[in-house]
C-alpha cells in the first residue's frame, strides 16, 4: 500500500489524549478520494500510513457508528493539503479505501457489474431524455450481464432526481441521465442541492440535438413564426406555453423564443413534458417549445402544427420546418444534449469501462438508427470531452439566462 509523503514529520510533545474518530480525507492520487479511519491529535504536522484495506462498506459503517464526544468536530471531507495548521491529524494507523488505489480499483472494475445498475431520469416517464438513455441501457445490459434500470425521481426542475444520484454511494451502481437542464440549473436557482460538476464524475455525451420544436394547438391561427410573432404582439400576456418546468429545455428555448422575438407569453410550468404536452393536445395551452423526440409523431398526425426549430440547421425527418434563424430571429442557435454522470469519487476503472461501452453502443448502426429517427445526433465523446463541454454549457446557459432577465429563484 502506498504511503502518504511530504508531510510526515511528527512532533510528539504535542500530543494531547488520542480520540479515535473517522475521517474522510482527499487526495491527490489517481483516484479523487480515499477514505481513512485513524486516530486525532493536536498537532502541527500529519502522518499518514496505509495500512491495511477495507472496504467502502466497512468504513461507512465505522462512520455511522461513531459518536466521538468532547472532540472538536472535524469535517467528513478534508482535503490534506487544507487543513488549517492548528488542526491537523498526527499518528494516524489509517486504511484506504479499495478504489482510491489503481490495483485494486482494476480488480473492483474487472468483476463490475455485479448487480443491477440503477439509471436515475430526474424527469417523468415518456419525457425525450428516456429514449436515449433506455436505447443505451439496454445495449449496456447486454454487453455487460446485468440488467440497467431507469428509475424516475421527479420534481423541481429535475434538481430532486440529481441530488439523488450526486448523494448515492460512488460504487458505479448509481448512474444520472439527463439533459441541458442540469447545465442550465446553476443560472436559474440561487442554490442547488449539490455541485454541478464538483459531484458528479462525467461519463459520456451520448447525443446532441437540433433544438426544440415550437408547436401550436391546431385552433391558433398561426401557420409560421412570423404570424405567431404578429399574434402574440396583438395578445399580449394571453398565448400560454407550457413546460416541463423551470430551467427545463422546453422553458429556457421558449423564454429565449419570446425574449428575442420581443412578445410577452404566459409560462405555465409542469412536472415533466408529457403532462405539459397533454394539455397543448386538448387545447388548453397554446403552444409548447418541445422536443422533436417526443411530438413529432403527434406533428404526422396534425394533432399539434411545427411552426420552427431552434438549432442552427433543419431537422432532417421535417425539412420543411424552418429554423428560428431563417424565420427572422437572426442568431437564435439553442440545442439540447443528453449524458450520462457517476457520482463524484466513483472508481476511474469503472467510469472508464461505462464510457467504453456506451461510446460502442452509440456506434452501432442500430443505436443510430434509434436516434436519427426520434431527431438526435450521436456523440458519445470521452469523461475529459464531456466536462469540457459541461463547463462550456454552464457559461452557455447563463448567457441564455442573462438575455432572456429571469432572475434565479
Amino acid at each position: 500500500m502506498p504511503r502518504v509523503t511530504g508531510i510526515s514529520h511528527l512532533e510528539r510533545d504535542w500530543l494531547r489524549r488520542p480520540v479515535k474518530i473517522p475521517v474522510r480525507i482527499s487526495l491527490d492520487y489517481t483516484q479523487p478520494q480515499a477514505a481513512f479511519v485513524g486516530r486525532v491529535y493536536s498537532s502541527t504536522k500529519v502522518d499518514l500510513d496505509a495500512g491495511r484495506t477495507l472496504t467502502s462498506a466497512q468504513i461507512d459503517r465505522f462512520l455511522k457508528n461513531s459518536n466521538p464526544a468532547n472532540v472538536e468536530p472535524f469535517p467528513e471531507r478534508i482535503n490534506i493539503m487544507q487543513l488549517p495548521i492548528p488542526r491537523v491529524i498526527l499518528g494516524v494507523a489509517c486504511a484506504a479505501v479499495a478504489a482510491a488505489f489503481p490495483a485494486v480499483a482494476n480488480a473492483q472494475s474487472a468483476g463490475y457489474p455485479a448487480k443491477p445498475v440503477r439509471m436515475i431520469v430526474p424527469f417523468s416517464a415518456g419525457s425525450p431524455i428516456e429514449l436515449p438513455g433506455r436505447a443505451v441501457g439496454q445495449r449496456l445490459s447486454e454487453a455487460l450481464g446485468q440488467q440497467f434500470v431507469v428509475e424516475n425521481r421527479t420534481g423541481a426542475s429535475g434538481t430532486i432526481g440529481t441530488e439523488y444520484a450526486a448523494k448515492a454511494p460512488p460504487d458505479g451502481y448509481t448512474l444520472l441521465v439527463t439533459n441541458c437542464s442540469h447545465t442550465a440549473n446553476p443560472s436559474f436557482f440561487k442554490k442547488l442541492p449539490y455541485d454541478t460538476e464538483a459531484d458528479f464524475a462525467p461519463i459520456t455525451q451520448i447525443n446532441l440535438t437540433y433544438g426544440n420544436l415550437l408547436v401550436v394547438h391546431p385552433s391558433v391561427p398561426a401557420r409560421s413564426v412570423k404570424e405567431f410573432i404578429a399574434l402574440a404582439k396583438a395578445r399580449p400576456g394571453l398565448i400560454k406555453y407550457a413546460s416541463a418546468g423551470i430551467g427545463s429545455p422546453p422553458h429556457v428555448s421558449a423564454a429565449l423564443f419570446a425574449a428575442m422575438a420581443g412578445i410577452n407569453l404566459l409560462h405555465v410550468p409542469y412536472k415533466g413534458t408529457a403532462v405539459a404536452f397533454n394539455d397543448v393536445l386538448s387545447g388548453q395551452l397554446e403552444a409548447m417549445v418541445a422536443s422533436p423526440t417526443f411530438v413529432m409523431q403527434f406533428i404526422d398526425t396534425g394533432r399539434v402544427r411545427a411552426l420552427g426549430i431552434g438549432g442552427p440547421r433543419r431537422q432532417p425527418l421535417m425539412p420543411n420546418v424552418p429554423t428560428f434563424n431563417e424565420a427572422g430571429l437572426t442568431g437564435f442557435d439553442l440545442t439540447c444534449y443528453h449524458g450520462i454522470w457517476f457520482p463524484a469519487g466513483t472508481p476511474q476503472p469503472i467510469v472508464r469501462k461505462i464510457y467504453g461501452e456506451v461510446a460502442k453502443a452509440v456506434a452501432l448502426p442500430e443505436t443510430k438508427k434509434i436516434l436519427a429517427d426520434n431527431g438526435l445526433l450521436p456523440v458519445g465523446s470521452s469523461p475529459e470531452e464531456f466536462a469540457d463541454f459541461i463547463k462550456k454549457d454552464i457559461v452557455k446557459q447563463a448567457a441564455v439566462v442573462k438575455l432572456i432577465g429571469l432572475e434565479p429563484q
